[in-house]
Formats: structure tokens, C-alpha cells, sequence
């Protein structure tokens, strides 16, 4: 049997298969009103649809845990009731077509407030909808504001707004729960030495550079039910040659200390925090971080980036590199990928029930 179809089992939740769909912000929300962060028909549209397509498990774009913590002014958000009854109904659809709804809970940080890729990813003024920003230190990524630097009275806020969002979203539905530790977000600004300078308990050593992350990840797990998965996203590398930046070896410390305090799989991506970072890319460029930090810390992982054929797939499973795959625009453009994949495989395809009697086993 294909590895890559064969079902896994993270505390007593069993995801079908290891192709997920990885979180792809979608700047589709609505930027003010009563529906300002709400998931919208296109939303349920998208995420129905990979659920409909096989993937095991299908994770929403990062959903901010405040208003100040989004993007752009078009991305969701999980602070309030409107957004909880938007979500509820796509982790509804995931869960009806099989598949694992699970949910990334983020904050944007310094690379907060602006336009997104739709709108030329520019940072907003307060004329534009913009709001000032926030960071691990006043260092700003490339052209945007130079962040606040937030206080120990204001970090300490800001973990129980991640673990109040992780309770509605398991009120919501989901069975995941995924902290967002990657791209120069929030949480990877204080992780990194090129984006924390700071002096205090929460800057410095290794220990103080992670003591946000943790202190986050283990505020979700302690809102999460104990039944169900937590997993934490991180950037394994800022691609950062000859100047101060994290590290695949502080990934691997990482993955060890979130392991200890019940985090499941840590999801494997890498840089974002520097613009200028020169980032080698190519067909699985970043199964080796997966790999090392898996071995290096006993936590499972998922591995992405540049995963696009089913054999390339399976060989990062049956080689122990990870222990699932997460796609990203390979699912935009096939939201089927899953059971095209299935078939080249011979593994068992779930076609949903409304397309089996005219697809039929062999379509």
C-alpha cells in the first residue's frame, strides 16, 4: 500500500492520508463592518473543495487572533462571534467530505497592515485602513513601519488572545489547532536574532528567543481538548549566510522543546523574516529541514515546498523524511491532486459520494 495514503494517528485523531493542504492566505475577507474577517462563500468554496479533492487533512489560511494581528485588511480573523459562525460552517464541509478541518492561528507582527499580493503588498497608511504595528523589536522588514516593541504586560496579552482563539475554533469545529511560528510572523520576530533585539527575559539566548513561542504553543495546547493534535509552524531557516538569524539546529531545539510541552507535529516551512534572504529553491527544497529536524528531534513533521508529483511524494514518506506532505499551490491548481494521485500509486481513492456512480473506480 502507498505510505502516502495509509492513515495516521496523532493522539486518538486519524487523518485518512498524508496529503494535507497547506495554509494559503487568500485575501478574500471582508475589511470592515459586521463581516470584517469573516470566511465568505469563496472560503467555504476553496477549502470544500480540496476536502471533496482527498486531502486528508485541510488547514484554513493563518487566521488572525486580533484585529491588529492580520496581514492586510482582507484576511480572516478569530476574535468575535460572526467569525466563529463563518468558520463553523467550513469545518462543517471539511469534516462532511471525510477530511480533518484544522486551523492556523496567527499574528502578522511587523508584517502587518498592508495591501497583501493583491494590492501590491505595500504597507497601508491610516488613510489606506493601516494600523501601526507591533514586533519582537522596533526593526522593521524591508520598507514597512518600524514596529512597536511590545512589553512584557503586552506579550503576556497577546498569548491568551492566541489561546481564546483556540477555543473558538474548537467550538467552531476544528480538530487541529496549528500555531503560526513561520515567515517573520509574530511569533518567528522573536524566534530570530536578525528581528529580536531585545534584552530582557523574552530576547538573547536561545531560551529567551523561544520563550514567546512557547509560552503560545502551550497556551493553545492548554485550551485544546487532550484528545486532539496541536501543531506549530515554523520557518527551519531565515536563509541568512554570515549575519545573525535562526538556524535549522535552534529548528531542531525548537521541535525538542515543543515536543515537551504536547505539541504533536511541527510543520516545516522556511525563511520570510529577511527580504534581502537568498533562498535556493528547487523540487522538495525544503524535505531536508523536515528530515533533519525530525531526526534530530524525535517530534513528527510535515514536510513542503515544491512537492508536486505523487512518486516525489511518496519517496519523502517511505524515506522517513516526514511523516506527512503538505501542498500548497499544487492544490490550487488541482484541487483533485489526491486522487490523481491515488490512482498513479494504486491506493484506494475516496471520490465523493456525489461524483462515484458517473467517475467511478477507474476515473
Amino acid at each position: 500500500m502507498s505510505v502516502l495514503f495509509e492513515p495516521i494517528t496523532l493522539r486518538s485523531l486519524t487523518v485518512p492520508n498524508r496529503v494535507w493542504l497547506a495554509p494559503m492566505c487568500m485575501y478574500s475577507a471582508a475589511p470592515d463592518g459586521p463581516e470584517q474577517g469573516a470566511a465568505t462563500d469563496f472560503h467555504l468554496a476553496h477549502l470544500g473543495s480540496r476536502a471533496a479533492g482527498g486531502a486528508g487533512l485541510v488547514m484554513t489560511e493563518a487566521v488572525a487572533v486580533r484585529p491588529d494581528g492580520r496581514i492586510s485588511p482582507y484576511d480572516l480573523g478569530l476574535w468575535n462571534d460572526r467569525q466563529q459562525e463563518a468558520l463553523a460552517r467550513i469545518a462543517a464541509l471539511i469534516t462532511a467530505h471525510g477530511s480533518v478541518p484544522a486551523i492556523q492561528l496567527a499574528h502578522a507582527g511587523r508584517k502587518a497592515s498592508t495591501g497583501g499580493p493583491t494590492g501590491g503588498s505595500a504597507p497601508l497608511g491610516p488613510e489606506e485602513g493601516g494600523w501601526p504595528t507591533v514586533g519582537a523589536s522596533p526593526v522593521a522588514f524591508g520598507a514597512n513601519p518600524v514596529p512597536d516593541e511590545l512589553t512584557e504586560e503586552q506579550i503576556a496579552v497577546l498569548v491568551q488572545d492566541f489561546a481564546a482563539s483556540a477555543v473558538r475554533a474548537r467550538e467552531a469545529g476544528f480538530l487541529v489547532a496549528e500555531v503560526h511560528g513561520a515567515h517573520g510572523y509574530l511569533v518567528h520576530s522573536f524566534l530570530s536574532p536578525h528581528s529580536n533585539h531585545r534584552t530582557d527575559g523574552y530576547g538573547g539566548s536561545f531560551a529567551g528567543r523561544a520563550r514567546f513561542a512557547l509560552e503560545v504553543a502551550a497556551a493553545v495546547r492548554a485550551v485544546w481538548p487532550d484528545d486532539l493534535p496541536v501543531f506549530f509552524r515554523v520557518s527551519a531557516t531565515d536563509w541568512l549566510d554570515g549575519e545573525p538569524g535562526w538556524t535549522v539546529d535552534e529548528s531542531v531545539l525548537l521541535a525538542k522543546e515543543l515536543g515537551r510541552i504536547g505539541i504533536d507535529l511541527v510543520d516545516i516551512s522556511s525563511g520570510g523574516n529577511a527580504p534581502h534572504a537568498r533562498i535556493e529553491t528547487g523540487p522538495g527544497y525544503q524535505v531536508p529541514f523536515a528530515e533533519r529536524i525530525r531526526s534530530g528531534s524525535g517530534v513528527p513533521v510535515s514536510a513542503v515546498g515544491l512537492i508536486t508529483e505523487p512518486a516525489q511524494a511518496e519517496e519523502v514518506l517511505t524515506a522517513g523524511r516526514a511523516d506527512a506532505v503538505m501542498l500548497g499551490r499544487e492544490l490550487l491548481r488541482d484541487p483533485y491532486w489526491p486522487l490523481h494521485a491515488a490512482r498513479v500509486l494504486g491506493a484506494e481513492r475516496r471520490w465523493p459520494r456525489q461524483y462515484g456512480y458517473a467517475v467511478g473506480p477507474r476515473g
